[in-house]
């Protein structure tokens, strides 16, 4: 029999409306929708609650943290996959890009900051989701470093097979992008990896040479590896209307946490979608001293949130910003419709018939959501 839930007297988080109504999800697909708080026989009764498509992901770092908890220590890659799995299913997320970094620095006079680890993860991501294991959708999110010594090497790792959706190019190069501020890039690293402050200065030196280096070739293999997978490709941390302009020259369609005004003003003008963290909203600025993604959102230049490090904060964000715009069909397309659009996944993002059955229900306490189910496909999955 055709697994079917029917889902009632909600308020429906439509494209451009929210309505009470009922939904049903049979066969992995929304069959219908209806207006009303009638209860049908069999039919889970909402009370109310909202029901939006299930949540999409774009770029979050949160893979990673299942598999290094602590610095320095390493946590076998299923049990952190299954671990960040379930966590993003009990957030309403059921469609995420796990970002894997690719491009290591393997000397660094001996300190080894970055060891590689993409393939194998990805192994292991991919095979899971081919037994069925894992209960939303993942999708692979090469994070390109261009400030490293393998990331060539690493991207010819990858091929078309992979089903790569998205590649973005990161310059993690101090003093520019995310850390113009050479002590804010000095805190976030030491603390990150639990490196010692002594001799920092050298490590900066370092990175300069390798970005002179390799960083112009990086790039050029960064570009061609996202046309050879078919993936979109994304910026990171534009700063200036020049980085803006080099990005488009490159076929860039997503900005990945611009971090001005000036940059996202240009994004805007280039028709390239702007995503912004959601953490950023929720704190109420950005831990780096960047723009603050509110900032974007009143002035009109913010389409997409992502969860980035705090994967319940993709909701919360989501309806921030609906409070903010006083509208909770926008609020919520900026974690599903407009994040599908970007990736090319047409085949979910909103409450529509012949869509993907991926649902999340929430209510509120306050001001501040919280999860009571979700469906990925029509299964059950929080």
């Amino acid at each position: 029999m055709t697994n079917e839930t029917i889902l009632a007297n909600a308020r429906l988080v439509l494209p451009d409306e929210v309505i009470r109504g009922s939904i049903i999800l049979r066969g992995g697909q929304i069959e219908d929708i209806a207006h009303g708080a009638t209860v049908p026989h069999a039919a889970i009764d909402c009370n109310g609650q909202y029901l939006a498509p299930g949540l999409i992901e774009l770029h979050t770092d949160n893979l990673e943290r299942h598999m290094q908890p602590r610095p320095k220590v390493l946590w076998p890659h299923k049990a952190a996959i299954i671990g960040h799995d379930r966590e993003l299913a009990g957030t309403g997320i059921t469609t995420v890009f796990d970002a894997i970094r690719v491009g290591s620095i393997v000397s660094d006079n001996g300190k080894r900051r970055y060891s590689k680890y993409a393939r194998s993860m990805a192994d292991e991501l991919l095979a899971m989701r081919r037994r069925g294991i894992l209960k939303i959708s993942h999708h692979i999110h090469l994070r390109a470093e261009i400030c490293s010594e393998t990331l060539a090497d690493e991207l010819a790792e990858f091929g078309p097979d992979d089903t790569v959706g998205i590649v973005s190019m990161m310059d993690h190069t101090p003093g520019q992008r995310q850390f113009r501020d050479l002590q804010k890039f000095e805190d976030y690293v030491c603390g990150k990896n639990g490196l010692s402050r002594e001799g920092f200065g050298e490590y900066i030196e370092f990175l300069y040479a390798l970005q002179e280096k390799l960083g112009a070739k990086h790039e050029a293999a960064t570009v061609a590896a996202a046309k050879r997978f078919g993936a979109t490709l994304a910026s990171h941390d534009d700063t200036t209307s020049e980085q803006v302009t080099h990005s488009q020259s490159h076929g860039v369609t997503l900005a990945e946490f611009p971090t001005t005004v000036e940059a996202a003003e240009a994004c805007h003008n280039a028709g390239i979608a702007t995503m912004m963290g959601a953490p950023n909203l929720v704190r109420g600025g950005s831990h780096s001293g960047n723009v603050a993604t509110e900032d974007l959102a009143n002035r009109g230049r913010l389409d997409i949130l992502s969860s980035d490090y705090v994967p319940a904060s993709l909701l919360q964000g989501a309806v921030q910003l609906a409070h903010l715009w006083d509208n909770m069909a926008q609020g919520i397309a900026t974690v599903t419709s407009n994040a599908a659009q970007s990736c090319g996944l047409s085949d979910r993002g909103s409450l529509t018939i012949g869509k993907r059955a991926d649902v999340t229900m929430f209510d509120l306490d306050g001001d501040v959501p919280f999860v009571t189910g979700a469906w990925c496909k029509g299964i059950r999955v929080a």
